[in-house]
């Protein structure tokens, strides 16, 4: 994964407004309004220690009410298939959202897109509590394989500006905060 992808969505969810405004310059007013909700509730996210040690992933987006492990990937094709080293990166985030307590994401970059390029996709754990199990009902997850294995299908996953939008909503808005 490049840490230039990595790099561009930490500043989306960090609530940068010249990294929010750079991903959603070819998306339309409403997934732009939607995106920019993010700069009134930003994320801490940092670079996680050891990116791509397993169970840890790329990114950790934090904020008072929510925090999620983000493993980053980007591919020039709509779906990413998991063997080997990136089937243990996904069997460790969902044991660390288990163990832990936390929802972890997929972030996938389709490259050479027009619009909102970002899809968001949850792995599956156990155990959740909270507004994370609430907001975990609207997060599509990985799509499965004909085998049942979990894959990124960046055509059912959720776009960046409605995830922000989802989990940027005021604390006085109804559903998820």
């Amino acid at each position: 994964m490049g840490t230039n992808y990595e790099r561009e969505l930490r500043l989306v969810l960090a609530g940068d407004l010249k990294g929010v405004r750079a991903v959603t310059r070819s998306c339309s007013e409403i997934e732009r309004a939607r995106a920019m909700k993010v700069v009134q509730r930003p994320f801490l996210v940092v670079r996680a220690p050891g990116s791509g040690t397993e169970g840890t992933g790329d990114l950790l987006a934090l904020r008072g009410d929510m925090c999620f492990p983000i493993e980053v990937k980007s591919s020039k094709k709509d779906k990413i298939y998991l063997s080997g080293r990136t089937m243990d990166q996904y069997s460790a985030l969902k044991s660390t959202g288990e163990e832990c307590g936390l929802l972890p994401l997929y972030a996938f970059r389709l490259k050479g897109v027009r619009g909102d390029s970002w899809r968001i996709m949850k792995v599956e754990v156990d155990g959740l509590k909270g507004k994370l199990r609430h907001l975990s009902r609207s997060i599509p997850s990985l799509a499965l394989t004909s085998r049942g294995k979990p894959h990124l299908d960046w055509n059912s996953g959720m776009p960046v500006h409605r995830f922000l939008h989802l989990v940027c909503k005021s604390e006085g808005a109804r559903g998820i905060a």
